[in-house]
């Protein structure tokens, strides 16, 4: 058989929840030890201690949210605006909130992209046909969309190139970005298009193909049914003997 044999909506997602869960327990370990290495408790105890330090001195509390200050008089906001106006020039609170942002961009980023190297790359080549520990539960397997193995450089392609940078590092970064006030509306926009595609790809695609299949045209299949070829001449030498065989029937 070598049209392909499209593995079951529930099939994909009950291994791609498997497959989460495993990345995001990988990917908080590797930070957990990541924010150990570079010391970031240390920096965020020296930044709380510097917002004590201004609340004592103006006598308020920072832990107010916009809402709560737009409800302020004139007169009330006046403290405030004097306490943020300092703690935006004091050059030690400017030097720590440049090294935390960096720190978390840091830790993210590697934590996320080793839990994908190891879980989405390196296992996938050890177990073969693109297989994750979650595709090869519930018996899926990833193959070219001509029915050819996947090589190692297409599933490099879907899974650190589409899953983890496209899909997950940045819709990530942007999420920081928006967090950090560093973007506006253009980040919002981003991050809804890209959510916006991928419901039209699955949703719409005869193959139900998400960006990370797209851009490495590959297709997830039912394992047990599916004929994955080595490479495309074994494949064209099934189809000859295939031909062969139904000429020689019709000939019979």
């Amino acid at each position: 058989m070598y049209e392909f044999q499209k593995a079951g909506m529930w099939k994909r997602i009950s291994a791609a929840l498997f497959d989460l869960v495993m990345l995001v327990a990988v990917a908080l370990a590797l930070a957990l030890l990541l924010s150990t290495v570079l010391g970031y408790d240390g920096l965020m105890n020296r930044m709380e201690a510097l917002y004590d330090e201004y609340e004592e001195r103006y006598g308020l509390s920072f832990d107010i949210t916009a809402e709560e200050y737009q409800a302020m008089s004139p007169e009330e906001k006046i403290p405030y605006d004097e306490a943020y106006d300092a703690f935006e020039k004091d050059e030690e609170a400017i030097y720590l909130q440049n090294f935390i942002f960096n720190y978390i961009l840091i830790i993210v980023v590697f934590s996320i992209l080793i839990a994908f190297l190891i879980l989405e790359f390196v296992i996938p080549l050890l177990f073969k046909n693109g297989q994750t520990l979650g595709k090869k539960v519930f018996g899926i397997g990833v193959m070219r969309i001509d029915c050819v193995k996947i090589s190692p450089l297409l599933l490099f392609a879907r899974s650190m190139l589409g899953k983890c940078t496209v899909e997950t590092l940045l819709p990530v970064l942007i999420v920081i970005m928006i967090l950090f006030n560093l973007t506006g509306m253009g980040g919002t926009l981003l991050l809804l298009a890209l959510a916006i595609a991928q419901i039209i790809l699955v949703g719409v695609t005869r193959g139900r193909t998400p960006i990370h299949d797209l851009l490495a045209q590959t297709v997830t299949v039912d394992f047990a049914s599916q004929r994955i070829f080595d490479s495309p001449e074994a494949l064209l030498e099934y189809k000859k003997r295939i031909h062969a065989e139904s000429v020689d029937e019709s000939q019979s």
